[in-house]
């Protein structure tokens, strides 16, 4: 196991900048996520530290050791892509194994750390099967097994389970969480599904457009967003965001929309006056459902409503502002009925629309 750091790492392709600047210190064993939307320099950032792209600017270090020019065979790092790339020719055993063959191990140390990792990710049984008689889930558990054999210094992970469906990808998600607690392993795992990143890791990197736009724990992401891109990044269904202007005094200001619809502001922070331009956050869950006439309450029209068992989705407007609530109850209203709605001053994120950034 080992460190990992990173220093002002950039990366431009000819006169094109596409990494810009990327500090990130990882310690000793943790689970760190990048994570953002497509084309954000997640994979680009994973794939300079394996060595699969030159950097431009900054230095990366695996330890104590400077890997900028070591080639990727020299880093102590071993990665799982979203393809599973085994060889089809090749039974399990020798798919995990083929890493050390390569590097001329003895056949007795080859055995016995393939036996060893087959036993971590139950893949015993299958150890004399070909990939094409393996599920996708099995696949990706062979892959898994590929890397530890190598005993790595740290492990990247790029988007592993983009190719299975939505029932694997949730029990893979479990494994590998409960892997990296066995092995202890540092680790960086790359995705795009804000839900992964926010299970599975110690920390998250956000970020977009070759920038990292926050980093820090899980729900320290999720209960203070630095900025704008963070806050509805982070989340399913999104944080509602609403734009509008502050009337009133603190104690019973509100937002006042474009069009003239107004939202309670319970609690108004000091120092924003009557007159300030806002952009008011609140998730989904933290809006609940109330009767009508409350001094903090505001109505909304229903859109629709999405049951989905466990809670309902209910998508409403107030004026041209879709506003999303997600409830535990079993509600009955139809599109075009009006909600009373309301949410606790404690979970207000507010925001500067002219630099995206939260209002402290």
């Amino acid at each position: 196991m080992a460190t990992l750091s990173l220093d002002a790492v950039r990366k431009s392709y000819g006169n094109v900048p596409v990494i810009h600047g990327v500090s990130i210190d990882i310690a000793d064993g943790e689970f760190v996520t990048l994570v953002g939307p497509s084309g954000c320099g997640k994979s680009t950032l994973l794939r300079m530290i394996a060595g699969l792209e030159t950097i431009s600017k900054g230095e990366i270090s695996i330890g104590d050791r400077v890997v900028n020019d070591l080639a990727p065979r020299d880093r102590d790092i071993a990665m799982v892509f979203q393809s599973y790339a085994l060889y089809p020719h090749k039974n399990v055993a020798e798919n995990m194994g083929y890493a050390l063959k390569l590097a001329g191990r003895p056949k007795a140390e080859i055995e016995r750390r393939v036996r060893e990792a087959a036993e971590i990710l139950d893949l015993v049984p299958l150890l004399q099967r070909k990939p094409a008689h393996l599920s996708g889930g099995q696949r990706q558990r062979v892959a898994m097994g590929r890397a530890i054999v190598r005993d790595p210094k740290v492990f990247l992970f790029d988007e592993p389970l983009s190719n299975l469906d939505a029932k694997l990808r949730v029990a893979m998600r479990g494994e590998i969480k409960e892997l990296h607690q066995r092995l202890k392993t540092t680790t960086v795992y790359v995705t795009h599904d804000q839900v992964e990143a926010m299970t599975m890791a110690d920390r998250i990197v956000v970020m977009n457009q070759g920038v990292v736009e926050q980093a820090g724990r899980p729900l320290e992401l999720y209960d203070r967003p630095r900025n704008l891109f963070v806050a509805g990044f982070l989340g399913s269904p999104a944080m509602n965001l609403v734009t509008g202007t502050v009337e009133g005094t603190a104690q019973s200001a509100s937002l006042v929309t474009a069009d003239g619809e107004k939202l309670p502001l319970p609690g108004l922070r000091p120092g924003i006056a009557a007159g300030r331009r806002l952009i008011l956050g609140i998730r989904p869950e933290h809006i609940t459902l109330v009767d009508a006439g409350g001094e903090s309450t505001f109505s909304a029209r229903v859109v629709i409503t999405e049951p989905t068992g466990a809670e309902t989705l209910i998508s409403t407007r107030l004026g041209a502002t879709e506003i999303v609530v997600v409830v535990r109850d079993r509600i009955e209203q139809g599109a075009g009925e009006r909600l009373h709605l309301a949410f606790p001053a404690n979970r207000v994120h507010l925001f500067d629309p002219e630099t995206g950034l939260r209002i402290e």
